[in-house]
């Protein structure tokens, strides 16, 4: 009998053991099934973000160095080209050079809603747009080019057409004049002591951007025979919606002469200035290549080669 009971505790002791094995393996199984959703979800979470270098790697476009923070350090030319030198302090070189987002973030919109990048563009100018609904086609483009000319001291350049054809001059809103509108008329009235700040400038173009468009953005500029195109050349169509698109890079193929450049445009609703990708040609993409076509496909907008223009 006292053999049978010690029979019966190791039989106990063994039972004992094997359970407890189990339930580790069963637990360790677990563990690793839950770190495999983790990894999953976290994955999940950086393609949600717009940052997930994984898919980054497997686009066809040309090579891109992630850490670059402006189109020059970003973006290489396809083999063969070589970007077109511009004047230093020039409105080219600005244009290049102008800060962008990290690789991968998205477009945002005014109110914070993000923009898809499928089949749309590739990387997005760092700015502050504001909270309000104004910042569109035509207005990034004047934007960019108000900033330009402030940032190197030319405030006497600094002037739009509002669409019924008054000059709103920066220089009048900067020595204390405001702008009053009656009607379809527009005057000039001193209201503020002279102020020369970003901050006014901002406030000057937020009254741009209420009364300006791609209607009124035309009078401001010239016509250009496509094969003259310079960085801050605009592909500009007023006609209602209307849009506008403005050249921020190029480069030239040595050998054949062939030139290529970049495109930026911002939209509706108001949303940051985006570098456009190519979608006819993914190969060179965002470069668009300049060789005699009658029609210029963007992502959002298809212009002709004789919509581009030129600030005067």
């Amino acid at each position: 009998m006292k053999k049978l009971k010690i029979l019966y505790i190791i039989l106990f002791i063994f039972l004992f053991l094997l359970l407890a094995s189990c339930t580790k393996n069963i637990s360790k199984s677990k563990s690793e099934k839950t770190d495999i959703i983790t990894s999953i979800k976290l994955k999940k979470e950086i393609e949600n973000n717009g940052i997930n270098r994984l898919n980054i790697v497997k686009k066809k476009y040309i090579e891109v160095n992630y850490d670059g923070f402006n189109l020059v350090d970003r973006y290489k030319t396809p083999e063969g080209y070589e970007r077109i030198v511009v004047q230093d302090g020039s409105f080219g070189e600005y244009l290049r050079n102008k800060r962008l987002k990290p690789y991968g973030h998205k477009v945002l919109y005014y109110n914070g809603r993000s923009k898809s990048s499928k089949g749309v563009y590739d990387s997005v100018y760092d700015y502050n747009i504001g909270d309000k609904n104004l910042h569109q086609a035509a207005d990034a483009i004047m934007l960019l080019r108000a900033d330009y000319l402030f940032n190197n001291r030319m405030y006497n350049s600094i002037c739009f057409s509002f669409v019924n054809g008054f000059k709103a001059e920066y220089s009048k809103w900067m020595a204390g004049y405001r702008i009053r509108i009656n009607d379809n008329e527009a005057s000039w009235y001193k209201d503020a002591e002279q102020v020369c700040t970003y901050d006014n400038l901002m406030k000057y173009m937020n009254m741009i951007f209420a009364y300006c468009s791609t209607i009124s953005l035309e009078k401001d500029l010239i016509s250009v025979n496509i094969d003259d195109m310079q960085i801050g050349d605009v592909f500009i169509n007023p006609k209602m919606p209307g849009h506008a698109v403005i050249v921020v890079d190029m480069a030239v193929n040595s050998k054949t002469g062939r030139k290529i450049f970049m495109l930026a445009q911002s939209g509706s609703p108001a949303q940051q200035t985006q570098i456009l990708i190519n979608p006819s040609n993914s190969e060179i993409s965002p470069w668009y290549e300049l060789d005699n076509k009658d029609e210029i496909i963007t992502p959002e907008w298809t212009f002709i080669s004789n919509e581009l223009m030129r600030f005067k």
